[in-house]
């Protein structure tokens, strides 16, 4: 008898309660969905391109309804693409293409990180801003944070202290980070956050203008160290903003929303802030993710790809002078990402979306 082969599923997807309850009673269909989150996370965001596209270049545009898009770091740099043409497939494959064609020297300095960051925006959506604040149904949001006390400096050494302080407080607790930053939100001007009022740390919301779009971006996106800060945001409060995904690095957020939030992720655990990710204890509330529906790679499937894992931005150093070989990974990476788009629409035409749930 010849064996038969099955390939391994290459998706994980988990749903929260008041999803699971949702999808047992009517099939997922787009007009379900109302929030779609994107979580920090680098170049493992290349490792999504291809569900990306299936998502957005297909799947959603069939109903044609108000959506918020809401993201920290990378997360909102996907959704400022997508938002940025009538051809979100097209601009998806930019981005990609833009990230891998990035190369840092040995050494190379927080101002020239931030110099090409600021290049690769123009790249990416320069010429776009208003298509991006005037899109016919996706309403972008991006997160930040205003660093307050021993975050604000920007000097190396001061700052490598204050982060140090911070981590320290945040094994405490995850409330006193307070001391140290605060949540900005800049939401696209016609739609209020898709958000319940926020009560973990202080928070502020500013509408987003061609005037703040780009800097807005650029400072969800500025991780400690690695990029300089962004200063005064036009419209937010004065001050030092970074990377968004310091306090929210997996959008671990109380959405409010009347239907499914759809949650295209790296990975199926939820880590509610980046100091987060080496304390295994802290994980997402799972009330606050009742609406979610979270789909993410495998494990069988990236312990098949390149170097067994997404790209990420460790890999810059693992290929240090073999820039053509970090490439080739992250292109292969990014081509196999097509699986996920294929397995996702495909649960959902045959209808095993059920099947295969597990929950959140």
């Amino acid at each position: 008898m010849t064996a038969i082969h099955t390939r391994a599923p290459a998706l994980t997807i988990r749903a929260g309660r008041r999803t699971l309850q949702r999808l047992q009673e009517k099939p997922l269909t787009p007009d379900d969905v109302h929030v779609i989150p994107g979580a920090a996370g680098g170049p493992k965001a290349l490792g999504l391109s291809g569900l990306d596209k299936a998502i957005f270049g297909d799947w959603l545009p069939r109903v044609e309804q108000e959506r918020s898009l809401i993201g920290s770091s990378i997360g909102s740099w996907r959704f400022a693409a997508i938002a940025s043409s009538d051809n979100p497939r097209a601009q998806l494959t930019r981005l990609a293409e833009l990230y891998t064609a990035q190369r840092f020297e040995k050494g190379v300095t927080a101002a020239e990180v931030t110099r090409q960051s600021v290049q690769f925006l123009k790249e990416l959506i320069g010429g776009r801003e208003e298509h991006i604040l005037e899109h016919p149904w996706y309403r972008l949001n991006v997160m930040v944070v205003r660093s307050l006390g021993m975050l604000e400096p920007d000097t190396k050494a001061r700052l490598s202290f204050g982060l140090m302080s911070a981590i320290s407080a945040n094994v405490v607790g995850r409330r006193h980070l307070g001391r140290f930053m605060e949540r900005g939100i800049l939401h696209d001007a016609r739609l209020k956050a898709p958000l319940s009022a926020l009560a973990d740390f202080p928070s502020h919301e500013v509408p987003l203008s061609r005037d703040n779009l780009h800097a807005a971006l650029l400072a969800s996106a500025s991780i400690p160290m690695v990029m300089s800060g962004v200063r005064n945001i036009p419209g937010a409060p004065e001050g030092i903003y970074r990377d968004g995904g310091l306090l929210d690095y997996h959008l671990d957020l109380p959405y409010e929303q009347p239907g499914v939030v759809l949650y295209p992720h790296f990975t199926d655990r939820i880590v509610p802030g980046w100091f987060d990710k080496t304390l295994p204890w802290r994980r997402g509330d799972a009330t606050r993710l009742q609406d979610v529906l979270l789909v993410a790679p495998s494990t069988d499937y990236l312990e098949r790809l390149p170097d067994g894992k997404l790209p990420d931005r460790k890999d810059f150093e693992t290929y240090l002078g073999n820039d053509s070989g970090r490439e080739r990974s992250w292109q292969k990476a990014i081509a196999e990402s097509e699986r996920l788009g294929d397995e996702f629409l495909e649960l959902l035409e045959t209808g095993r979306l059920m099947d295969v749930i597990q929950p959140l």
